[in-house]
């Protein structure tokens, strides 16, 4: 067992400057931001949450092996939106980052359709392209995304949503992706699917209450959620990809020889006291 057989040195704790905490009545979910790879919607989503942009809004949108989206009901209505303090409305795309040292990377050797290399990045599933050199967040199941309209600078963070569903890998490099969720992904999982057009609730009174939104850094140290992700640059993480590309179990008779990024979770647990 990995986890089990896994050192202190192997895990590391979640940095509260990049920790939010997005509170529903059913409890509290955790969400990782990637600053490296959206600095400036990172940033942006950080200004909002201090404002209290996101208290009392609501989850708008649960899209059956997609998404759940979350943000302002009125958003689209100039007259009614919540207005924004210091904080920006849209900023231009961040789809990728230049590779460089800022981004580490500890590369998977199967062959991908959608990058031409993937692995991890820190506490991130990611992709690059050596040729363009570039690199950005894969979309996987617990990725945190920034909405957008049609034109491609229309997102801010003032929208965001979490994938629920399979990896919507076509969506890489078209969409800025700002973190993942770390704990709390059935909170969101299971909520209830939305009957109109993608799959969005067409009543107010189906949508989900946000009740607040807070960086960790911001919450007495008591108060926080303390976990630990295992480091990817690790031996123990090389043997749980392994494990993961050739499967060898009683149950598993022919190891396949390959794994998808989007196929090697990322462990996370409750900090060693």
């Amino acid at each position: 067992d990995v986890i089990k057989n896994s050192k202190p040195s192997d895990w590391h704790a979640l940095d509260p400057a990049n920790t939010l905490y997005l509170d529903l009545k059913s409890g509290r979910v955790v969400i990782e931001l990637a600053p490296e790879f959206a600095p400036n919607h990172v940033a942006n989503v950080k200004a909002l949450v201090h404002e209290g942009y996101f208290d009392g809004l609501a989850i708008l949108r649960v899209q059956d092996n997609y998404v759940v989206q979350w943000g302002d009901p009125d958003g689209e209505d100039k007259t009614k939106q919540r207005a924004i303090k210091t904080a920006k409305r849209t900023l231009k795309a961040e789809f990728s980052m230049p590779i460089g040292d800022k981004i580490p990377f500890v590369r998977l050797p199967d062959v991908d359709g959608y990058a031409a290399q993937t692995g991890f990045s820190g506490d991130f599933p990611s992709a690059r392209d050596p040729k363009l050199g570039q690199a950005w967040l894969a979309h996987c199941y617990g990725t945190v995304g920034v909405g957008r309209d049609l034109d491609v600078d229309t997102g801010g963070g003032t929208e965001l949503y979490a994938v629920i569903g399979q990896a919507p890998r076509w969506l890489e490099r078209n969409i800025t992706t700002v973190g993942r969720v770390v704990q709390g992904m059935d909170l969101l999982s299971s909520l209830p699917r939305g009957a109109a057009a993608m799959g969005f609730y067409d009543k107010p009174e189906q949508r989900v209450k946000i009740e607040r939104v807070r960086l960790a850094a911001d919450v007495p140290a008591a108060e926080r959620v303390n976990l630990e992700v295992m480091r990817t640059d690790t031996p123990a993480f090389a043997t749980l990809i392994e494990s993961r590309r050739n499967r060898i179990d009683e149950f598993y008779k022919v190891p396949l020889g390959h794994v998808d990024v989007c196929s090697v979770p990322i462990p996370v647990r409750a900090a060693t006291p």
